[in-house]
């Protein structure tokens, strides 16, 4: 303890330099270590179970965008889901250049109005299908026509309806169009720094490709946080969701469907006499039907043919089920 003890004569010095203005009374302790700032519009802040549940909104978005597209353009359209992201609104819009396809719109009763952005490349490729082209990209970037975007706001209201289909797995919404745009200075969806959740979906043809984004502000989402967690969606859909992805699989698993031309009785020394080119004669006749089953269950009654040099077999009537009449 002596050690720490100032002697009289470091006291007179230390006094000395205080007289003198060596020593700074007010002067400030600094911190060890400086204080760093936290990036509060990282993107790891948005939980992912939050992301999680808009993931599953977009997945089914992206299905019912397959079908809609495919079937508007009259051809095979492949969209699928990309990412998910939160950033600011200033960073987003930034990255778009004119003309660009912006579209605003509601989504009642959340307040405030959302985004979906169709890049420019796309568009043209768009355009072109809906005059019967292949969608080949455009050689350069040019502003569109009116007629041009009079059929990309047709299009965007296409878009704008699957999406109102997708949200109804956690809460129903009704989508409106407010207005299009193709120049990002004239969109003023939110302030700068306001945060945003980005959905980009990636659409493809046979001769292009492109990116569709949908911007929501944070602050949008705010009220039905709790909706959008993975742990209300799985309590409220799980056995929904079971249900439909088991209808899926059995949809899509291969059946094989027999036609049955008719049947005939041999015996075994029949049998073991038979040679090529023999001739079995059965129980029905050109005319009559035939029977098609599938895992020897019959279930469909038709006429047999031929179609451009195969065998084939005309539809013509159902196998009543036990009890049925006809």
């Amino acid at each position: 303890m002596s050690d720490q003890i100032l002697s009289q004569e470091e006291i007179d010095a230390l006094m000395s330099a205080m007289d003198s203005g060596e020593v700074d009374l007010e002067e400030k302790i600094k911190p060890e270590s400086e204080v760093v700032a936290y990036n509060l519009t990282s993107q790891n802040i948005m939980l992912r179970d939050q992301f999680y549940a808009l993931e599953e909104v977009y997945d089914k978005f992206a299905t019912s965008l397959n079908r809609s597209l495919s079937t508007s353009l009259q051809r095979a359209i492949e969209a699928e889901f990309v990412s998910t992201e939160m950033i600011k609104y200033s960073e987003f819009i930034d990255t778009f250049s004119s003309p660009t396809n912006f579209t605003i719109y509601s989504m009642d009763p959340l307040i405030g109005s959302a985004m979906l952005v169709i890049e420019p490349t796309l568009v043209y490729s768009l355009i072109d299908c809906m005059f019967g082209g292949d969608g080949k990209p455009a050689q350069q970037v040019r502003e569109f026509t009116l007629i041009e975007q009079r059929m990309m706001r047709k299009f965007s209201l296409e878009v704008l309806h699957s999406l109102q289909q997708a949200w109804m797995i956690i809460d129903p919404v009704n989508i409106s169009l407010k207005k299009t745009e193709t120049k990002p200075e004239f969109v003023h969806l939110a302030t700068p720094n306001d945060l945003m959740v980005i959905i980009v979906f990636a659409v493809k043809g046979e001769k292009f490709s492109g990116n569709l984004h949908i911007c929501i502000p944070y602050l949008m989402l705010e009220p039905i946080k709790e909706k959008l967690s993975s742990k209300f969606l799985g309590s409220k859909n799980h056995d929904h969701t079971w249900s439909e992805q088991l209808q899926k699989l059995l949809l899509e698993m291969p059946v094989t469907l027999v036609a049955e031309l008719g049947l005939t009785t041999r015996s075994v020394r029949d049998l073991l006499d038979l040679h090529i080119d023999d001739v079995l004669q059965l129980d029905t006749g050109p005319e009559d039907l035939i029977t098609l089953s599938t895992g020897n269950v019959p279930k469909f009654l038709g006429f047999p043919g031929i179609i451009k040099g195969n065998r084939a077999v005309e539809i013509a009537a159902l196998v009543p089920k036990n009890g049925d009449e006809g």
